[in-house]
């Protein structure tokens, strides 16, 4: 199979990046991602995992992807997927608390920009992602734009992931 790769984009800031699909260690979750692209949301900035960018979507891999290629560590450049129950979100403290209901089903993609995250939530524990890509270029500036996104705010910012 020829290298699949995927564009990384904060759309509001013009800032983008590209990542390598590891098609090798998670094959199931880089089909179900390359399938369902492309995806856009509302970004949001980790409050727990530290230097992780993030958007939520409705499931749509037609049944959600075995624990493949996990990780507690990622690195800057994973790109990760989470699988989340509306009750593991639909709390206050999250912030979703509006737009989460218990019963639903969210999948999580995010980007790590930067070193030092742990995947440990303080309500639940380990928290294990799938790693499914790998940033090859632009992390530099991307990392910039997610820093800006931290202390800017998110609002009015989407994550977009594409087909490169």
């Amino acid at each position: 199979m020829a290298e699949r790769c995927v564009t990384v984009s904060l759309d509001a800031r013009d800032v983008h990046c590209r990542a390598r699909l590891l098609d090798d260690a998670a094959p199931l979750t880089c089909a179900a991602v390359w399938n369902a692209l492309p995806l856009s949301g509302d970004v949001y900035h980790a409050k727990y995992a530290r230097n992780e960018i993030y958007a939520l979507f409705p499931p749509f891999a037609s049944t959600e992807p075995p624990l493949e290629n996990p990780t507690v560590t990622p690195i800057p450049g994973d790109l990760c997927y989470f699988s989340f129950a509306g009750t593991e979100l639909a709390t206050t403290s999250y912030g979703y608390d509006r737009e989460v209901a218990p019963g639903t089903t969210l999948v999580d993609l995010a980007l790590f920009y930067e070193r030092n995250n742990l995947l440990l939530n303080g309500d639940v524990g380990w928290v294990p992602g799938i790693v499914w890509g790998q940033v090859v270029e632009g992390l530099p500036e991307m990392a910039r734009a997610c820093n800006d996104l931290w202390r800017g705010g998110a609002e009015g910012e989407r994550l977009t992931f594409r087909r490169a």
